[in-house]
This record gives structure tokens, sequence and C-alpha cells, in this order.
């Protein structure tokens, strides 16, 4: 980690990890396009641990709602389980896979900025055609999906594993494909994002323990903080914007940031 760079650089890679954590537009994507277009770098390690800020926020904007699950689960109420192996289902396939390759995606896949930008583009014109398409709504609360759908969320869950595809993206797709609402896609995405991240974040601190030293620390937590409030805002405000005006707009702007980025690399050779 760059010493020169103070706390400016991971300033601004929290708020947009917090901004677009869980937009389906990617934020690892474009964290690491920010890096390799405007040289705001940060380790990878870096851009894992700062996710915990994220998290948090959704705990945070849910704490009621997690704390009445959990009291209902020790209660024994079916409901509270059902969502609860759910969650777990739609969380195991990219769990396994990301351990498994992990090497090679933050090896060779974040390393290619043009590996980004064509999933970014292509990502968006999925999003804007399954936004688009009619569709009969058959699940309307993320709180009742049944555990086949969990499973196939689950599965397109494991795509977001390539930068630049977006894990709430591709949940939301697999989700909107097979009967949900794009409210309760959406909703479900926040929960089955906690296991995903907090796995994340404690087997990338194990691996890079070594890395952590107080300076970078300094740097996390900033970067962290920053994804924090900017993450809480958007979750706050996420479902009622997307009940109002869907996902085109997200889907827009991953064809504009995928396009622009290949018009770079391929025109100006950025």
């Amino acid at each position: 980690m760059n010493a020169d760079q103070g706390l400016f650089v991971p300033l601004i890679l929290g708020i947009l990890e917090g901004l677009t954590e869980f937009l389906p537009v990617s934020s690892t994507g474009h964290l690491l396009l920010a890096g390799h277009f405007f040289g705001l770098r940060q380790p990878d390690t870096f851009i894992v641990l700062i996710q915990l800020g994220a998290i948090l926020a959704v705990v945070t904007v849910y704490f009621a709602k997690l704390g009445m699950l959990i009291r209902d689960a020790l209660a024994g109420k079916p409901y509270a389980w059902r969502f609860a192996v759910s969650v777990i289902l739609a969380g195991l396939p990219a769990v396994i896979t990301g351990v498994l390759l992990r090497d090679f995606i933050q090896g060779a896949l974040w390393e290619s900025p043009m590996t980004i930008c064509v999933t970014l583009l292509l990502g968006g014109i999925i999003l804007l055609f399954i936004d688009r398409m009619p569709k009969r709504v058959v699940h309307d609360d993320a709180f009742a999906f049944p555990w086949h759908l969990a499973l196939i969320i689950g599965l397109f869950q494991m795509l977001s594993l390539v930068p630049g595809v977006s894990r709430s993206g591709s949940t939301v797709v697999g989700a909107m494909l097979f009967g949900a609402s794009k409210r309760a896609a959406a909703e479900f995405t926040f929960f089955i994002a906690l296991p995903i991240m907090v796995g994340a974040f404690g087997y990338d601190l194990y691996k890079s323990r070594d890395l952590i030293d107080t300076s970078i620390a300094l740097q996390v937590a900033v970067g962290f903080a920053a994804a924090f409030v900017v993450g809480a805002l958007v979750v706050r405000y996420l479902l009622d914007f997307v009940s109002r005006h869907g996902f085109a707009p997200f889907a827009w702007w991953r064809i504009l940031v995928g396009g622009g980025g290949l018009i770079a690399l391929l025109v100006f050779g950025v």
C-alpha cells in the first residue's frame, strides 16, 4: 500500500464500495477499474476488508428484523428456520467455488480490465432485458422464498466471482427469472450477502494476516467507515427506488461504464 496516497484514496474507494456493493453494478469491478484508469490503487486485501463496512450497514438497517428472525428461530418457528436454510443454500455454491478459485480470481481475473469492462457491458444488456421482460410474479416475499429458488439464486451468484458480473446483479437476475418480484429479489440479496461477505472477509483476513500493519490498518479503517456510512444510505433507500424505477437505471450505468472502458482500452490504449 502506497503511504504517499495518504487517506484520500482509501476514503474515495470506501465511498465507491458503499455506493456499489448492493447495487447490481459490481463493486469489485468499479474498484478495480478505478485503480486501472485513475491510479486509485490499494492491495487486493484492502478491497475485501472494507466490505465489512457494507456488511455492518445491512446489519444496522435490518437490525430489528434480524433480531426478530433470530428470536423466532430460537423459539422454533418454522418460517425463521426456512429462511435461514434458504440463505445458507443461496450462499454455499459461491463460498465453495470462491475458496477453491481464490488465487485464480484475484490473480488472472482481477488483473484484466478488459474482462471487467466486457462483463459490465454484457451484464448491463442482460439486466436491461430481464427488467423489461414480461413475467409473472410468483414470489413477492423475500422471507418466504422456497428452498429450490434459493439454491437457483445461489448458482447464479457463482457468476459474480468474475469481476464485473456483480453479486447483487447475478442474484437479482436469477430470482426474477424464476418468478420473484423486483423488490423481493433486491431484498433477498441483502441477506445472502451477509454470510458471503463475512466469510470472504474472515478468509482473506486470515490469508493476509502477515501483510497488515498499523499503517494499513488505518487506511482500511477509513475505507471501512466510508463504506459503512454510504452503504447504509444505499440499503435504506434502494428498495423504494427499485419499486418505482426497476433496475434499468443500473443497467444503463453498467453499459456506460463498460462501454466507456472498452473504448479507452481499445482506442486510446489506456
